[in-house]
């Protein structure tokens, strides 16, 4: 019966990962509540947790009635929607770690398929920028690169080998090396976009640096992509001081940004001014400030700001549903939202610290 129960449970997995693959943004709700039920079955921390609020799963028939786990729990425990119930997990292909400051407590995420992870972070960036082996890229991730259990680090590197450009690649403090590259693209175009992205502080050093940069002006397919955080590094800034600073000191019209944390595969990107799209298999909703289980989607205004909920479907095989400690408001098109910062008390760090 073990067997036949584990065999059942392999083969739900695996239509739930085919439906995500080749997911419609009409199909999003459906299969979301369908992996709210396997996750409620299969994942034992996520099971306890409703259990202890009372809640029936088959009763859960809308997006906003999904219990959202605190993304603190990702400090304490494995969480884990695969292998046997209450045995042991198989083991994971990476444990991503979020960043932290001296003595804090830091989150693990267990990556259990490597394959979906790619896939999906891929096609989310591709459907906002086009295909990778259309660009250079540049990953200016001094902080990420100092350890090796970044998940931005892992992204980007598999970005890195999908663009097959001899000139795509990590820049930890050799800045030297990274203006030689921009300076012969400037010199040397050939036809690719390029992506310089960067940790917050590195870009703000980058821009405010002795080095003349006036030859960015040269390229004219420059994108800039900040992925947030100062870790510690600098002083905080509102996001707009810091693309205003970066825009006129790197010679770009607008400064992208990148929407992720270590608990999430999925990734929302803004194409400026703050304002982020969530990937095809991510959903943001927002929970009130004080009531963390009153959840309202993007019917409610605008300018309401409420805490960060993230419906994120390739954490198939550990939880889709988590309350972050991020505070937002949905932007004038559905499904769009802004980061406005982080609640009181919450700890510092992650690609998303942007006071807005």
């Amino acid at each position: 019966m073990e067997l036949q129960n584990n065999k059942l449970q392999t083969e739900k997995r695996q239509a739930l990962r085919k439906r995500i693959l080749s997911l419609k943004p009409s199909d999003f709700e459906h299969l979301a509540l369908d992996i709210f039920r396997y996750q409620a079955l299969n994942n034992p921390v996520y099971h306890h947790y409703i259990n202890n609020l009372n809640i029936n799963p088959d009763q859960v028939t809308r997006l906003t009635d999904i219990p959202f786990l605190p993304v603190q729990f990702f400090k304490n425990h494995i969480i884990k929607s695969v292998g046997p119930p209450g045995g042991e997990p198989p083991a994971a292909s990476a444990i991503f770690q979020s960043s932290g400051t001296t003595g804090q407590q830091t989150s693990q995420h267990h990556l259990f398929d490597e394959t979906l992870y790619k896939t999906v972070s891929a096609r989310i960036f591709q459907q906002n920028f086009g295909d990778l082996n259309q660009f250079h890229i540049l990953a200016l991730l001094p902080s990420y690169l100092e350890r090796n259990n970044s998940s931005l680090v892992y992204m980007m590197q598999h970005f890195i080998d999908e663009s097959q450009s001899e000139l795509s690649g990590f820049y930890l403090k050799n800045v030297e090396e990274l203006l030689q590259t921009l300076t012969f693209l400037a010199g040397n175009p050939d036809g690719r976009k390029v992506l310089l992205l960067g940790v917050t502080f590195a870009l703000l050093d980058l821009a405010e640096s002795d080095h003349d940069l006036s030859f960015l002006r040269k390229i004219k397919n420059l994108t800039v992509m900040d992925t947030g955080g100062m870790k510690g590094r600098r002083q905080e800034l509102l996001r707009e001081e810091v693309h205003d600073i970066l825009t006129s000191r790197l010679y770009v019209d607008k400064i992208h940004s990148e929407y992720g944390m270590t608990e999430m595969l999925s990734q929302g990107y803004s194409h400026g001014s703050g304002l982020l799209v969530p990937g095809f298999s991510m959903r943001i909703l927002l929970r009130d400030i004080n009531d963390p289980f009153a959840i309202y989607d993007h019917n409610i205004t605008s300018s309401k700001t409420g805490g960060i909920n993230v419906i994120d479907l390739a954490n198939l095989d550990s939880c889709s549903f988590i309350e972050t400690q991020d505070l937002g408001r949905f932007g004038e098109n559905e499904g769009s939202f802004y980061v406005m910062g982080r609640f009181d008390n919450s700890d510092i760090r992650g690609c998303n610290l942007m006071v807005i």
